[in-house]
């Protein structure tokens, strides 16, 4: 659940709390620094690190690029990206070796290094599930098929995915991830590592469930009561799964009994460090969901959100994996998983350049982290999903985001959770956006000359616009993006005009705003105009 103070007031909070010191605090150090955790007011969110609110600028890794070897390709890409996060996954396999002894060096490695590069990391474990498969789990699970079985799938067929229901390997994984998180509590007093993902996503490809004799059991009793509260059948009490959900119940039931092995799971590793963790999921089509037998049964996919969170108490967030390719597509994902009881956090989006401006989609629907995968020069890319991002080059769409953002993530963690923040991509063929605050309204366009004397936006060649804009008082905005100009007018235009009082450049230096010059002239008459550069702006409007 999600961590809570009674009536958190953010502006006491940050008030007695020095921001800049909390961002710039050195990893290095043997001090204990505050675990880091959720909060929640007003249906909207905040991951506290250091005491205070952190936008996670992350990157993930490839998958086989945790080892001693490869982590020196890893560092290099994270650093020209500007990420402040690393997501890497830590290896059942490599982790316990033999039953219930455990390798703890690669974590060691990974922390120690991090804390040199001053980036905070998200360990994510691949163990039971590893996008539905065990190919994570030790050798001496694998040699024992019989002692932590597969799932079996209609007439009896094996599924190349672990059941869900076998005891023996839930056990197994709660106690090699009880030693994880009892390390990391060891290890990490400076809080280098700030969330913890147990399992990648999770669920079944090839079966809509596991149809074991232990399943079928359990399928066929009653449905447990917190199950059909979730989802408002909780008059249907005694039904069995069949009865309660028809058509839906195979997935149902398998998504509840995923979540509850890995409910108990982050239970157990809560109990030895409680970091805040997610749980990942593929996705299926928002917008045109096909049938379960088309995409990863049992995991956390918008369907059964309300399954997993009352199945999975212990997990804090669940987190879109997104991958599909449309802006529509994006934008509802986002939607849908901004829940008031459930952070957004995007763990894992596609490298493709075009991706890159929808980290202002995430944000403007209240993000607390966003990134993408695969940003290493071990020279691998998963090409047709993403894009190679093997140099500093071809990082360069996503660079520019965390150039922009990377000086103020605590302000705009803040103000995001405040709910003064609104941040939107361009659309393909919408080449004009309005934010409203009120007042007044921000109104992004896209594609248009750099003066006003052309008829109309027309958008980029290619949607890469994006835009961010704060009230940080009531007539003065802060205001960023790429590709774009942002103009302000007043909601009600019908007797008075906006003016420009005072226009500042200025960037972020320890949570300070420095100003470098002043606009006017060309640089406002036509609004404000971001291309390529890292600028940011605070704008004090007027009106006559």
């Amino acid at each position: 659940m999600l961590g809570r103070s009674p009536r958190m007031n953010l502006r006491a909070l940050t008030s007695a709390l020095t921001l800049a010191g909390l961002a710039l605090a050195p990893m290095t150090s043997a001090a204990e620094a505050p675990i880091p955790r959720l909060v929640s007011e007003n249906g909207r969110h905040a991951l506290l690190v250091d005491g205070a609110p952190f936008l996670i600028l992350g990157a993930q890794c490839h998958n086989s690029s945790a080892w001693p070897a490869t982590l020196p390709e890893v560092w290099p890409a994270i650093g020209d990206i500007g990420a402040n996060t690393l997501e890497i996954p830590i290896y059942w396999e490599q982790f316990e070796p033999e039953p219930g002894k455990y390798d703890t060096s690669i974590v060691d490695l990974i922390i120690d290094q991090a804390r040199e590069a001053k980036v905070r990391v998200i360990l994510l474990w691949f163990a039971t599930w590893k996008n539905g498969s065990p190919n994570y789990i030790p050798l001496w699970m694998k040699a024992q098929p019989e002692k932590y079985p597969r799932m079996l799938g209609r007439e009896d067929r094996p599924v190349h995915s672990l059941s869900p229901h076998a005891s023996d390997t839930l056990e197994a994984d709660k106690r090699a991830f009880r030693a994880l998180m009892r390390h990391l509590r060891e290890k990490d007093p400076p809080r280098t590592v700030i969330m913890v993902q147990p399992e990648n996503e999770p669920g079944t490809w090839g079966s809509v469930r596991d149809y074991s004799p232990a399943a079928q059991q359990l399928f066929e009793a009653p449905v447990p009561i917190e199950a059909l509260r979730a989802m408002g059948r909780e008059h249907l009490a005694g039904a069995n799964w069949d009865a309660a959900f028809a058509r839906d119940a195979d997935e149902f039931f398998h998504a509840w009994s995923v979540a509850r092995f890995i409910g108990q799971v982050a239970a157990a590793g809560k109990e030895e460090y409680p970091l805040p963790m997610l749980v990942n999921t593929a996705l299926r089509d928002p917008l045109s969901p096909p049938p379960p037998t088309h995409y990863q049964t049992g995991a956390p996919t918008d369907n059964v959100l309300p399954l997993w969170k009352a199945a999975a108490p212990a997990v804090d967030v669940l987190a879109p994996d997104i991958y599909l390719p449309g802006y529509a597509q994006y934008r509802r994902v986002c939607e849908l998983y901004a829940r008031p009881d459930n952070p957004l956090l995007i763990p894992e989006t596609a490298n493709a350049p075009l991706n890159a401006r929808h980290f202002f989609t995430a944000l403007g629907h209240g993000a607390i982290g966003w990134a993408p995968f695969g940003i290493d020069y071990t020279g691998y890319h998963n090409s047709p999903l993403g894009g190679d991002t093997g140099t500093p080059e071809k990082l360069a769409p996503f660079t520019l985001n965390y150039r922009i953002v990377g000086p103020m993530t605590r302000e705009v963690a803040k103000l995001n959770f405040e709910g003064r923040l609104k941040a939107t991509a361009e659309e393909p063929g919408v080449p004009s956006q309005v934010l409203d605050f009120g007042k007044w309204r921000a109104v992004v366009t896209y594609g248009i000359p750099f003066f006003g004397f052309a008829t109309g936006a027309k958008g980029n060649p290619e949607p890469i616009g994006r835009a961010l804009v704060a009230q940080i008082a009531e007539d003065k905005f802060l205001v960023a993006g790429a590709h774009c100009r942002v103009d302000f007018e007043l909601a009600d235009k019908s007797r008075l005009q906006r003016v420009y009082l005072r226009v500042e450049e200025g960037r972020y230096v320890d949570g300070i705003f420095q100003v470098r010059r002043l606009w006017n002239g060309d640089q406002t008459d036509w609004g404000l105009n971001f291309a390529t550069s890292d600028l940011v702006v605070h704008a004090t409007l007027g009106t006559f």
